[in-house]
């Protein structure tokens, strides 16, 4: 069938003149694909880090695909995905998975987005060594500014095989096949035994002893433990910014009873929170599936509890619900600096503050959110600053 992509959206994430649905990296992987794509078309084609859509929806037109399964960490990527593909009349073309067994058992190929992060792209390769039957195919690609040789030795540690495409338009394809014999095998988790809900958008919440993700390292300086997935943010570190912020924390509303920790990541503020004040009822909420995962895995680490949820900034919380927020803002959109998510939740936690309730914000201070945080959530205090970064208490008017 005929499909155009660009008529690709990418609501509900932000959109600007410089942010697109799709692009050349999408279009080369699609192409080089298309040798392999006829014995994959039923049933045994798998998409990974489609931003969008345009690898499935690509894929269900061009080749016919069904049964695709798709996996993306991002929910605004999943939502923009299942709305395109309303619209192209291709919602039954593919389903949504988490990174493990169901995704990737009987694959025969796999069109995969590179991920920035090397170790998200280990855990990806480790996921297919596990999963995917030894003559699975890779096709992997991305835009060559944002791509590194690194790349190519993280396949080569699974694949036997590596071939490197020319470039088009800035955009290249690394193809991987023939899983080394030393890193295959694996067999289906059972959710109940992982301490997960069998829809879990993370199959691998606890995974087998053999896997090296997720990693677990203790943290000196706070005493605690981080466990985080290869996608999420700073590892299984504390990253310099949250560091800055957490020792400030004591003095944020003291006698807030419920506290939401706004794009968690690994969980290291919701987890520091839950252990200084155990009377408090905390909320701990990301987009990413890996970050959720890890965030879980941190607060169980730790001893705490905490109720974690996968959602798209607030989107699920009620409006005047908590006394304090916490947020360590993302200013990346992808590989675009863009401000664009930032506002968005800020606005989401003037909404769901109570008031007089407030938002303690760690930026860099380059940024100058300051005004933003003014206008959309209410009177902005300055509490510290140093070289880099800045931190703020905003409360709602």
């Amino acid at each position: 069938m005929e499909f155009d992509l660009d008529q690709l959206s990418r609501h509900p994430d932000v959109e600007a003149p410089n942010l697109h649905a799709v692009d050349a990296a999408d279009r080369l992987i699609l192409d080089e694909a298309a040798d392999v794509a006829p014995d994959a078309a039923a049933g045994g084609l798998v998409v990974i880090g489609d931003a969008y859509g345009a690898l499935t929806l690509g894929a269900a037109a061009r080749w016919d695909a069904r049964g695709i399964r798709t996996h993306q960490d991002a929910l605004v990527g999943e939502r923009a995905l299942a709305a395109n593909a309303a619209r192209a009349g291709l919602g039954d073309a593919y389903r949504s998975l988490g990174l493990g067994a169901e995704l990737l058992q009987d694959a025969r190929l796999v069109l995969l987005r590179l991920p920035r992060s090397l170790d998200a792209l280990d855990e990806i390769a480790e996921a297919v060594a596990r999963w995917a039957p030894p003559d699975v195919a890779v096709v992997a690609g991305g835009m060559v500014k944002h791509m590194t040789v690194a790349m190519n030795e993280v396949l080569r540690r699974r694949f036997a095989r590596l071939d490197v495409t020319h470039a088009r338009q800035k955009a290249r394809v690394l193809i991987a096949r023939d899983l080394r014999d030393d890193v295959q095998g694996g067999s289906a988790p059972d959710a109940a035994a992982e301490g997960r809900d069998a829809d879990s958008p993370w199959t691998l919440s606890r995974p087998p002893a053999a896997a090296a993700w997720p990693k677990t390292r203790l943290d000196p300086a706070t005493g605690l433990t981080v466990v985080a997935h290869g996608a999420a943010f700073a590892g299984p570190t504390v990253d310099i910014g949250t560091r800055f912020l957490l020792p400030l924390l004591t003095d944020a509303v003291p006698d807030a009873r419920d506290i939401v920790d706004l794009g968690c990541g690994t969980g290291v503020i919701a987890t520091f929170l839950a252990r200084a004040r155990p009377a408090a009822r905390i909320l701990a909420t990301d987009q990413s599936a890996a970050a959720v995962a890890s965030a879980r895995l941190t607060a169980a680490a730790n001893g705490v509890g905490i109720t974690v949820t996968r959602d798209d900034g607030l989107a699920s919380v009620p409006d005047a619900s908590a006394d304090l927020i916490v947020l360590n803002p993302p200013f990346h959109i992808g590989a675009a600096v863009h401000t664009g998510i930032a506002l968005r939740l800020f606005a989401d936690a003037a909404r769901v503050l109570r008031p007089g309730g407030e938002l303690w914000c760690v930026w860099n201070s380059h940024l100058q959110y300051r005004p933003h945080l003014q206008r959309l959530v209410g009177p902005t205090r300055q509490i510290a600053r140093n070289s880099t970064f800045t931190v703020t208490a905003s409360t709602h008017r």
